[in-house]
């Protein structure tokens, strides 16, 4: 059995008085690609944001053995946790070859860097094509990539993608979830927050169903992609 990655007991997060997660309890082993699925304002984001540690929390919230409670969020980097965030964040006024750059400002390993940094341009030409181009004036589609090639490009040992979809075309789509499938055929371990659910779940190992922050379904994704009511709520089937 592969070690978990990241180990959440009874993680909670409020926002003022808003109780945002309310004491959820998730794994992510190596080398599996697990989905968070639920409606909007279920809590997906928020669960990543506090793994990233862009939101505090409570609880216990651990990354391979190390108690994330006291680590910032740049140490988190550093640890190997990298977030593709929803709405793709792109530094607009810099090129492309500026935004890799600054993905991998933790590294100081040069050859590593590089090998990284073909590996991304390989996994997606398009960027290849434009590195001198303002990322803001790209698409929707190639801003996405250039957002999880600047997450790649830290060496993580897990891969946080929020809503890698949202807002493009169906093809791009298609294209995005092939590269995150190979991604993890490659070894890297991914935690997908999608709104998509069916598309998560095809290429997931498990899913945690989340409605108002609590978990209320879990189980491995081809089960959850058989499931009634996961169909009738997430799949419009």
């Amino acid at each position: 059995m592969k070690s978990p990655i990241i180990n959440a007991d009874n993680l909670n997060v409020h926002y003022g008085s808003i109780h945002a997660i309310k004491g959820i309890s998730f794994q992510v082993n190596e080398g599996e690609v697990v989905s968070l699925i639920g409606a909007n304002g279920a809590g997906k984001t928020t669960t990543l944001r506090a793994i990233s540690g862009l939101v505090p929390s409570s609880g216990k919230l651990y990354f391979q053995d190390q108690d994330l409670s006291k680590v910032p969020i740049f140490k988190r980097v550093e640890l190997g946790i990298a977030q593709s965030p929803e709405g793709r964040g792109v530094f607009a006024q810099m090129s492309v070859q500026e935004n890799l750059e600054m993905g991998a400002y933790s590294r100081k390993d040069k050859a590593g860097i590089k090998k990284d940094y073909e590996m991304c341009l390989e996994l997606f030409p398009r960027l290849k094509e434009r590195l001198w181009q303002m990322a803001g004036t790209m698409s929707g589609g190639e801003q996405q990539m250039l957002a999880i090639s600047r997450a790649l490009m830290s060496k993580p040992k897990i891969l946080l993608l929020d809503e890698p979809s949202l807002g493009l075309a169906p093809l791009i789509v298609a294209q995005i979830f092939e590269i995150v499938k190979k991604l993890n055929q490659e070894g890297m371990t991914i935690l997908l927050v999608e709104q998509n659910a069916r598309m998560a779940l095809k290429i997931s190992h498990r899913a945690y169903v989340l409605e108002t922050g609590k978990i209320v379904m879990q189980d491995s994704a081809a089960n959850l992609l058989n499931n009634d009511e996961v169909r009738k709520s997430y799949l419009g089937i």
